[in-house]
């Protein structure tokens, strides 16, 4: 059985760029590229939630660190 890796933010816009490539050079049929086209609709969202994860992330470790730092100043 063989387990099927996600990919990364990197690798989505990778393959975004390749699909963009491929529906620019205009040689996939009508069919392929309304195929890749859904494809590639469905990576930016999967990107644009991986990115609202990690600003999620960032703007927690910021509040923190903002606590931290107002409790520092008034000691």
């Amino acid at each position: 059985f063989m387990s099927v890796k996600k990919k990364n933010f990197e690798e989505r816009i990778v393959e975004i760029d390749d699909i963009i490539e491929k529906l620019e050079n205009g040689e996939l049929s009508l069919d392929d590229s309304i195929q890749e086209y859904e494809k590639a609709i469905k990576l930016i969202k999967e990107s644009e939630k991986l990115l609202e994860a990690a600003e999620g992330k960032v703007m927690k470790g910021l509040e923190k660190n903002s606590e931290e730092i107002e409790i520092e100043e008034f000691e």
